[in-house]
């Protein structure tokens, strides 16, 4: 993808100060999202690094990332299976419990979301303090998936959330 598009998809990226509570900078990826151009080269990104990887199922975390995950599974022609908030899914569960920058809370995935030794790429929009996407390597590896990479369009570096998916490989498109 050319750097003039990764240029575009920072800038249409906007702060949002104290949101969800005080301190806390968001970065709010709805016009990225709400351009169709924008939203294409996002989805684009995922797909360049997934492609030429035995893939089969891409692990989406709510709700953002079922945006972008659902996206690439759809273009890779593999399975999509959500990993949720708590009480959110309709069947039996596994639960994991995580901590974020403004809280504490539990992800839950299906128990027959994956097989054994199923390849999987993790999908979401923002790694911050890396809590939910830990819980969520946890579920998938609790189900017996292989963990291929962590995707996230933007990465927060200064919270080190990468450090909690170690040994997991993790890419990140825009970095702050």
């Amino acid at each position: 993808m050319a750097l003039g598009r990764v240029e575009e998809l920072r800038a249409a990226v906007r702060d949002v100060p104290d949101f969800p509570k005080r301190g806390i900078v968001f970065k709010d990826i709805t016009p990225v999202l709400s351009d169709p151009v924008l939203f294409r080269a996002s989805v684009d990104l995922f797909l360049e690094r997934c492609r030429g990887l035995k893939i089969d199922k891409i692990v989406g975390i709510d709700a953002r990332g079922f945006l972008f995950g659902s996206a690439v599974a759809y273009e890779l022609g593999v399975g999509f299976v959500p990993i949720r908030k708590r009480g959110k899914l309709p069947y039996r569960t596994e639960i994991a419990k995580y901590s974020l920058e403004y809280g504490d809370a539990e992800m839950e995935m299906h128990v027959d979301a994956m097989s054994a030794g199923e390849r999987i790429v993790l999908v979401d929009d923002l790694l911050a303090t890396g809590g939910t996407s830990a819980a969520a390597a946890v579920l998938i590896r609790k189900a017996g998936g292989h963990l291929l990479e962590a995707q996230f369009l933007i990465e927060l570096e200064s919270l080190h959330g990468r450090k909690r998916l170690q040994p997991t490989p993790v890419t990140a498109f825009l970095k702050y």
